[in-house]
């Protein structure tokens, strides 16, 4: 069998203590570099191969310091901190001789607590209800996904006209591949920047720092599988060129998976 396009993507060869070895991919290349989702999610696969790592994936930030080039890099994924049930990793992607960007991991076991979910998922039409967008892709990564937007997909006329910044939309991988921590991290970018729809108006945008928080173990990931997530994404404010964006991934079954938060730069 032939490798997943994302598996290739976030593909890191071990070069021997804590570094690993990687290179972009062309099949998620956005406007400029790769795709952040997929660079967050190179960074946390650091961690998931790394021989030292202790139990799953409950927190990642990733802070995008400067645009990575196509190419070759080198990551770096470090245990900082090691307790009974928790571990706490720095981790950074080095190219050219200089940190294109850091991370911070923190990995538990998990343990059978008390637990209840009080966001619920939307009510909204299943993803077979609602139709594949008619545009083509503005960029290539958007290709890797099955993308079936129930609200806030991008404006048809770019002419100022936008009221609202949120997104409900159904997302899975195009080429059907089992759900897990990397791709959760990299489809909790899979949301266009809310500036460009709440302006209706494209302007110049990058992601500053992103924080993905899992809320499901690998029982809920493989129970998941290769099915829809549903995708909520909405901005708070934009001041100063900059915007918020808080998002929820709730998968078919009503479970929330994982929740995340972005700071994106934005020019006027």
């Amino acid at each position: 069998m032939s490798t997943h396009p994302f598996d290739h993507a976030i593909a890191l060869q071990p070069l021997g203590g804590d570094r690993f070895a990687g290179a972009t991919s062309p099949a998620y290349a956005n406007m400029v570099g790769p795709f952040g989702g997929v660079s967050a999610a190179t960074l946390l696969n650091a961690v998931m191969q790394h021989p030292q790592r202790l139990g799953d994936p409950v927190a990642l930030t990733v802070n995008f310091a400067a645009a990575v080039a196509d190419g070759a890099f080198e990551v770096v994924a470090r245990p900082v901190r090691t307790n009974r049930s928790t571990q706490h990793w720095v981790v950074e992607l080095h190219q050219g001789g200089e940190v294109a960007s850091t991370a911070t991991v923190v990995t538990a076991v998990e343990r059978e607590t008390w637990a209840v979910q009080d966001h619920a998922m939307p009510d909204v039409p299943a993803p077979e209800a609602v139709p594949r967008p008619a545009r083509r892709a503005m960029v290539e990564w958007v290709s890797r996904y099955d993308m079936r937007f129930i609200e806030g997909e991008l404006p048809t006329e770019w002419d100022g006209s936008g009221s609202s910044s949120r997104t409900q939309v159904w997302i899975r991988d195009a080429q059907p591949r089992a759900l897990d921590a990397c791709s959760t991290a990299s489809m909790a970018d899979g949301f266009f920047p809310r500036v460009w729809l709440r302006r209706a108006t494209m302007v110049p945008v990058g992601t500053v720092s992103m924080t993905v928080y899992f809320h499901a173990g690998a029982a809920e990931m493989a129970s998941t599988g290769t099915g829809w997530l549903l995708g909520q994404a909405q901005a708070q404010v934009f001041r100063h060129g900059f915007a918020d964006q808080q998002a929820q991934l709730w998968n078919e079954a009503g479970q929330l998976l994982a929740t995340t938060h972005q700071i994106v730069y934005y020019k006027s």
